[in-house]
């Protein structure tokens, strides 16, 4: 995909809004590398699992990503047979226990989420070593007595040798010779050493090792000899405890580096899952609906929606990764706002469908610009396996390449004006178009002269309709309305604007070009008659054809607005076929299930499991009894005849916990 029309259409910031969604860096990273793909099985599979996602979450079972983190790397260090430190361990631990909280709740999904299930599949329960690890490190990150036997005994050792320093502590300063040359009655501590403050002129008295004197040099701090040679001791054990740690942490790395494949693999499927739920909990936040792709290269986009904008007008103040360019641009904002209201207008845009170039023209600020990257942006969604801010029924082709030459560009490197800079990277599209793009033009034709640019533009549109994309392009040259007229492939577009209250209402008319409102609001502000009379004769000289013009675009309006209300009713149709078909197989599933219920009730047999719906619980079937419908079943302590309705299948008991 073209980067430089991602950028145009500022896809990125999409990718931040969706990262916003993301339960952990895993997915956080996959939804900021996000791009578009070109394979219909890979898009239409994920545009699958984001919907399960979306049913998953609305009834109450989102995945359970508590745990998860990034622990890639520590996993490789383990399986080459690194020692991981205690925090890493318990980071890895989390991890090991949010595959087993998966792998549960794959099965508490429902049936019908079959993707989902498949994805989750391969999934290990790999608890089993976290539940190792947390045996032996507390939350802390400490390793536990229970550790090992080894660490258990060295640590009694310290403890009744700390019990033994204490008691020689005690007894010193009860001795009354010791007291008179101590500073003050009490034991201090250096490091791991006790030490006692005797004043410096009586230091002799006292055998012992001298750790440190005072800032004054009136007090030195001696470790007396007895507790010196016991705190040696001390030493020689603190060594053998952490040999001990060592070994054991080195062990617990090695049980992680033994599941360091089925848990890179269960990493991997976990960080896929998570950016699944981000686009789920994002298309739910913004009433985004399933893009139906196709390879034909049919274009609809029904009550579209930027997304940027809407999340601009939802928060209220623009904030950093989430403004259109347009606002960037200096540009009028809101842009697609209703007067007085702070909502994004819908537009219906349509390629591929008796037409395959769509002409807009309209007013400035009136929502032109918008419309062309509206299409962009949620072709781009689509084609990364999101949902998109569109009405149900929105159909959106496999584009190969999306090509945009949108915004006021000037390339002061390349010593180029606005003008130069649009043509160049014209020239650059027109080159890579074909069948298999979607080509977005802005303000063709503009940044020099009004006849020369028409006459180009036209020749550039010529290219776009013979190349045969798909192609979307705005203009202010009134010679560019009528190219539609003769060409079958073109079509006219305008974006509306109230003449009474003189802004415009952002919606898009296809079938229409956008008329001259100049004189009407010159006459709205009460501009001398005379000079009105006067701008009508001009235009009336340099408009000849206005009558032609206008009974064309009527005509092109009535045949627009048939084959509007036929692609309504054939979508309507569709819709209906579906649901038809869809309560159908639950029709038939329902009567298989109840069918192999059945089979399964009257083929039981003593001892087999069952799960008994009136206690919730699992019990074996003691005996059946066809001519009274009921089966004996054991449940706890005790033997209950129930009716054979009442039985279900052990499975259920899963389903139902």
């Amino acid at each position: 995909m073209d980067a430089h029309t991602l950028e145009l259409l500022e896809f990125a910031k999409v990718r931040e809004l969706l990262a916003g969604y993301a339960a952990s860096s895993l997915g956080k990273e996959l939804a900021l590398q996000l791009e578009p793909l070109c394979d219909l099985p890979t898009i239409q599979e994920e545009l699958d699992l984001v919907a399960e996602m979306a049913d998953a979450i609305m009834v109450g079972k989102p995945p359970p990503f508590g745990g998860l983190h990034d622990v890639r790397l520590l996993v490789r260090r383990a399986a080459i047979g690194t020692m991981l430190t205690a925090e890493q361990l318990l980071e890895v631990a989390d991890t090991l226990n949010c595959t087993g909280a998966m792998y549960r709740y794959r099965m508490r999904l429902d049936e019908r989420l079959t993707k989902l299930i498949d994805l989750l599949g391969s999934i290990e329960d790999l608890g089993v070593v976290a539940k190792t690890i947390t045996g032996c490190i507390d939350t802390r990150g400490h390793l536990l007595d229970s550790a090992s036997r080894e660490l258990a005994q060295v640590r009694q050792k310290l403890a009744d040798l700390e019990e033994r320093v204490q008691s020689e502590v005690r007894r010193l300063l009860r001795d009354p010779k010791i007291r008179e040359i101590l500073r003050y009655p009490n034991a201090t501590v250096n490091g791991d050493h006790y030490v006692l403050p005797v004043a410096a002129n009586h230091r002799q008295k006292l055998p012992g090792v001298i750790h440190r004197t005072s800032a004054t040099g009136e007090t030195v701090f001696i470790e007396p000899a007895s507790i010196a040679q016991l705190s040696a001791e001390r030493t020689l054990l603190k060594s053998e405890e952490d040999r001990e740690i060592r070994r054991i942490l080195r062990k617990l790395s090695a049980e992680v580096g033994k599941v360091a494949k089925p848990l890179t693999h269960a990493l991997l499927v976990m960080a896929r899952l998570d950016l699944i739920t981000a686009k789920a909990r994002y298309a739910l936040d913004y009433q985004m609906t399933k893009p139906d792709l196709n390879t034909e290269g049919r274009l609809w986009l029904r009550s579209a929606r930027h997304p940027l904008l809407e999340h601009l007008f939802r928060h209220g103040t623009p904030t950093v990764g989430a403004v259109p360019s347009d606002v960037a641009l200096g540009r009028t904002v809101p842009n697609m706002i209703q007067p007085g209201e702070r909502k994004v207008v819908p537009i219906d845009v349509r390629l591929g469908m008796g037409f395959n170039l769509l002409v807009i023209t309209g007013p400035n600020t009136g929502g032109k610009t918008a419309a062309l990257k509206t299409t962009g942006l949620l072709a781009v969604m689509a084609l990364c396996g999101m949902h998109i801010p569109a009405a149900q029924g929105s159909q959106v082709p496999l584009f190969r390449q999306i090509l945009a030459d949108i915004g006021d560009e000037q390339s002061l490197e390349q010593s180029l004006s606005t003008f130069s800079s649009h043509i160049s990277r014209i020239a650059t599209i027109l080159q890579f178009a074909d069948e298999h793009s979607l080509v977005l033009l802005d303000e063709l034709g503009a940044g020099t002269d009004p006849t020369e640019g028409a006459a180009l533009g036209r020749a550039i549109l010529d290219h776009l309709v013979e190349c045969g994309c798909r192609a979307m392009v705005t203009t202010h040259l009134g010679d560019l309305k009528t190219y539609a007229f003769s060409k079958d492939q073109v079509e006219n577009g305008a974006v509306e604007f109230d003449v009474q209250t003189l802004q415009p209402t952002y919606r898009l008319r296809i079938g229409q070009f956008g008329m001259s409102n100049a004189l009407k609001i010159a006459r709205r502000f009460k501009l001398p008659k005379v000079l009105l009379a006067r701008a009508h004769k001009y235009l009336r000289r340099r408009k000849g054809r206005t009558p032609e013009l206008s009974r064309l675009q009527q005509l092109r309006q009535e045949a627009e607005k048939a084959r509007s209300e036929a692609l309504a009713a054939r979508h309507q149709a569709e819709q209906e076929r579906l649901e038809y078909e869809r309560k159908k197989a639950e029709i038939e599933k329902e009567a298989h299930q109840a069918a192999a219920l059945r089979e399964m009730r009257l083929g039981l047999q003593p001892n087999a499991l069952v799960y008994v719906e009136r206690f919730g619980k699992t019990g074996k079937v003691v005996r059946l009894d066809l001519r009274k419908n009921t089966v004996t079943v054991s449940v706890g302590i005790g033997q209950w005849e129930v009716p054979l309705e009442e039985v279900f299948p052990p499975e259920r008991a899963t389903k139902s916990e």
